[in-house]
């Protein structure tokens, strides 16, 4: 097998667990969790691709980014910049405690109708990078 596919393989695997993960972060009311854990699996599937088409060393963390470099060879990736700005907002509020202003902690500041805009977002990413990938 194609190196750079292998390697894709294994990005996007981990991409679908981290839905997974964040489902099950949801059902906890981990609602900061599932955030974040919705945003690594939109990452990780979208570097899927990059790997595929031959990349080495990714070295962003924002979907948005990812959605756009991608855009350059599929412009129907461009579709969802909507989704990567909402998954790209929660990146670093949902893990440190002096991301959110105010005194709360983002297991306080997130909710129910955060974590699933979020995994919604993932989902359609997800999606279509395995349609791109043909996996």
């Amino acid at each position: 097998m194609d190196a750079n596919l292998h390697e894709a393989g294994k990005w996007f695997r981990q991409g679908e667990r981290d839905l997974v993960s964040s489902g099950n972060s949801l059902s906890t009311s981990d609602y900061e969790w599932a955030c974040f854990q919705a945003q690594q699996s939109a990452e990780k599937s979208l570097k899927a691709i990059l790997y595929a088409k031959g990349f080495r060393k990714i070295l962003t963390h924002s979907v948005y980014d990812l959605v756009r470099e991608i855009g350059t060879f599929d412009s129907s990736f461009m579709e969802l910049k909507k989704e990567a700005r909402v998954l790209d907002a929660v990146y670093i509020t949902t893990r440190y405690p002096d991301s959110i202003v105010g005194d709360l902690t983002p297991s306080e500041y997130f909710e129910l109708e955060d974590a699933e805009e979020c995994i919604r977002c993932a989902e359609l990413i997800l999606k279509k990078a395995g349609t791109f990938l043909s996996i």
